[in-house]
């Protein structure tokens, strides 16, 4: 039970969960880009964002947009495209057809199958990465094989079972569309995500581990697909002197100004790779003798550890109970759970959050499918409520949380918030 006694002092200065970390560079580049006059979408900035981005990830193109999510919204035009044809204007590339997607992740990965008129299909989360279970996958496709495209999230900078998903996805021909948002930087076996996918999308949000405030890229082999988006992404504009448009277009590119400040922040990834996994060890060693673990590192994998997360064992719940908007919990000594913890970081005037809650629970995806590795996933959650079964997707949900991770964040400071995680199991 957590009963702060004054003995933890709050932070005079807010501790964030992931915020920028700007290190003055990215003000030069931005200062170019005004002196220049270049604020548009166009410039040098914006060509040597997509030189620095394609040359770490190593892909032989990467397109400069306004978001992770717009990159993806093109991906997946791309892939229905590709799938099932083009499709007269106003319907989208998906049209009316089924897309297997991860259930545990932010829904910009979800929407843009909407976007283009598909319908998703949520497959269940395994334990050993919090990432899209390729068994549940292999099952999704058994119940609908016609299935022709994936759509698989890298969790908290975290790479998913890459090869088991794709080996799923060949043996039943579908295309695999990969989520890299949160894994900038993090590797497979030694290869960068990113480029595993018929398609890859990263993001520079705010809280990222690179930021340009906003933005994001498509990543690609294929200088075809890579013009295409360019095109798109400019509204579709056509090679004529006049405005000529003969196909749907969007207003997706990357701002000269944004990619200043992307260019300024790329030489520093590494090092912010570093400080993360530096919270993320300094986390594990300190709660180590809580009944909690870390969000899983498998062995193959360097993640980038862009959050550090826990799970609380499930003997040591307190009963939690959460609504739509709120949530409840009974205290019990010894034991926790999200709620209370999260509660508790805030009181210190730090920044934690509950996990993703997975998308086959959001009132918006709620009469869509989904999938677990033993079928039918909704009879599984109901179960689940009851206590009987692993939903497994909901049960990190239930059990997990994740931590104040700013790599601008102090041993001092994360040693008080160590701190106030063991007064909440005391």
């Amino acid at each position: 039970m957590y009963i702060n006694d004054g003995s933890i002092k709050k932070f005079e200065k807010k501790v964030w969960l992931s915020s920028p970390t700007m290190h003055g560079d990215e003000l030069k580049y931005v200062q170019e880009a005004y002196e220049t006059n270049w604020m548009s979408t166009v410039g040098k900035n914006i060509n040597e964002v997509e030189k620095q981005i394609a040359e770490y990830v190593g892909c032989k193109y990467a397109v400069a947009l306004s978001a992770g999510t717009a990159s993806l919204h093109l991906a997946m035009k791309l892939a229905g495209e590709a799938i099932y044809g083009q499709t007269e204007t106003g319907k989208g590339a998906l049209n009316g057809h089924k897309v297997f997607c991860s259930d545990v992740t932010f829904d910009a990965t979800v929407n843009p199958v909407v976007y283009e008129g598909g319908i998703p299909v949520f497959i269940d989360t395994e334990y050993d990465s919090w990432n899209m279970d390729p068994v549940a996958l292999e099952k999704a496709f058994e119940i609908y094989p016609e299935v022709k495209l994936v759509v698989a999230a890298h969790l908290y900078g975290t790479p998913a079972k890459i090869d088991e998903l794709k080996a799923v996805c060949q043996k039943h021909g579908a295309l695999f569309v990969e989520d890299a948002a949160e894994s900038l930087g993090a590797t497979y076996k030694g290869v960068q995500t990113g480029t595993f996918g018929d398609y890859a999308c990263i993001s520079f949000n705010g809280n990222k581990i690179i930021t340009g405030s906003s933005g994001g890229a498509f990543l690609t082999d294929s200088l075809e697909d890579a013009n295409k988006v360019r095109k798109w992404s400019t509204q579709s504009r056509e090679a004529a002197d006049w405005y000529q448009h003969e196909e749907l277009g969007y207003n997706y590119r990357m701002s000269n100004v944004i990619a200043g400040v992307v260019r300024g922040q790329m030489p520093y990834l590494n090092e912010h790779i570093a400080q993360k996994k530096a919270i993320y060890e300094r986390y594990k060693e300190g709660l180590k003798d809580l009944p909690v673990s870390m969000n899983p590192i498998p062995e193959n994998v360097e993640a980038n550890y862009w959050l550090s997360c826990m799970i609380i064992d499930k003997d040591a719940m307190c009963k939690q109970v959460r609504g739509e908007q709120d949530a409840a919990y009974n205290s019990e000594h010894g034991k926790s759970c999200p709620t209370e913890i999260l509660e508790a970081i805030y009181s210190i005037n730090a920044e934690g959050r509950p996990i993703w809650k997975p998308m086959h629970m959001q009132p918006i995806y709620r009469m869509n499918a989904f999938i677990t590795r033993n079928g039918n996933g909704r009879a599984q959650t109901n179960a689940y409520i009851a206590g009987e079964c692993n939903d497994v997707g909901m049960d990190i949900f239930n059990r997990g949380l994740c931590l104040p991770s700013d790599n601008k964040m102090t041993i001092e400071e994360q040693d008080r918030i160590i701190e106030v995680i063991k007064a909440c199991f005391k």
